[in-house]
């Protein structure tokens, strides 16, 4: 089959990659214009573009593909069997989802109508879902809103963060995207159930910052939704220190403010919630620097019992009772 890619990060390379591995032609890759990133602000390529310009295969990255005139003649002019898409980045109009013969179909991650929008995985691990999954549905211009086509399931395992989720995910997203495509003269597409509908979306950096008086598994699901991205951070010393990686524990009789510091040894920093459970930091990465374990940081840092890490508690960014 003669297919149009749309994609942009690391999450739709596998879909990309099991097209050509199954012997489907990739005529076009549309992706993201190429955009700033890392300390230097260097003009970055998206990771699809460098997958597909190291295969030879063309690439556009259209600023605004609703409103670009030259890319809908040029993804016209391939007349493809088929688009697919897998975390583009940008609304698709009509024109062109309607130009393929078989139309063009999405990969995305989560079980629609639940979680619509740009950041699905994250928002699951946020809510406490026990399951997830992959969904391929027939494109239109609304988010997420298009007829199933196929889906698979798979259980959230203990203690997944949303980047080791997204890369089960898009691992899953291929053998369905391949047997879906086996079978789709004979697939009847089933409209999704609007009123069970949830929205997933997009996630700012500034949003990472950790709230010490919510629940302790609370904070356990932030940190793990947020990681690797935008990521979750508390302030110590006037310093971001980015969560990587912890643990909930049972909590104490004592009584203290939430985000106080209440051990430090080398399993991690234990750290007082609003439940009065305590939220083990295991790993962490100070600002400008690499990630560690957070028994190591602590003896850097000269984190001791009383410290608090400040995060939605209050206005200064340390303080010592």
């Amino acid at each position: 089959m003669r297919a149009i890619f749309f994609g942009s990060p690391e999450a739709a390379l596998p879909s990309l990659a099991g097209l050509l591995g199954a012997g489907h032609t990739v005529e076009l890759v549309v992706t993201q214009p190429d955009r700033p990133s890392g300390r230097g602000r260097k003009l970055t390529a998206p990771p699809v573009k460098r997958f597909a310009l190291e295969r030879s295969i063309p690439v556009l990255q259209p600023e605004r593909i609703r409103k670009d005139q030259a890319a809908f003649e040029t993804i016209r002019d391939v007349q493809a069997d088929l688009h697919v898409v897998v975390a583009y980045g940008q609304i698709i109009p009509a024109s062109i989802i309607d130009l393929p013969r078989h139309h063009s179909i999405n990969v995305h991650f989560s079980l629609l109508p639940k979680y619509r929008g740009a950041c699905p995985v994250q928002w699951a691990l946020l809510n406490g879902e026990e399951r997830t999954g992959v969904t391929i549905f027939r494109l239109n211009e609304k988010m997420d809103e298009g007829e199933v086509l196929s889906t698979t399931e798979t259980d959230i395992r203990a203690g997944e963060n949303a980047g080791d989720l997204e890369d089960r995910l898009a691992r899953l997203g291929v053998d369905l995207l391949l047997d879906t495509l086996t079978r789709i003269d004979t697939i009847v597409p089933v409209p999704q159930d609007h009123e069970k509908a949830t929205l997933a979306p997009k996630i700012r950096k500034e949003d990472g910052i950790v709230d010490w008086t919510s629940e302790a598994v609370r904070v356990d699901r932030m940190v793990r939704a947020f990681t690797p991205r935008p990521s979750a951070y508390v302030l110590f010393k006037e310093r971001r220190l980015i969560l990587l990686k912890g643990t909930v524990l049972a909590g104490t009789k004592d009584d203290g403010a939430p985000g106080e510091v209440v051990a430090v040894h080398r399993e991690g920093i234990e750290v007082r919630c609003g439940d009065q459970a305590l939220y083990r930091i295991q790993r962490l990465q100070p600002e400008n620097k690499g990630a560690m374990d957070a028994f190591a940081f602590s003896l850097n840092g000269r984190i001791r019992p009383k410290d608090v890490f400040m995060g939605r508690t209050g206005d200064d960014h340390s303080s010592r009772r």
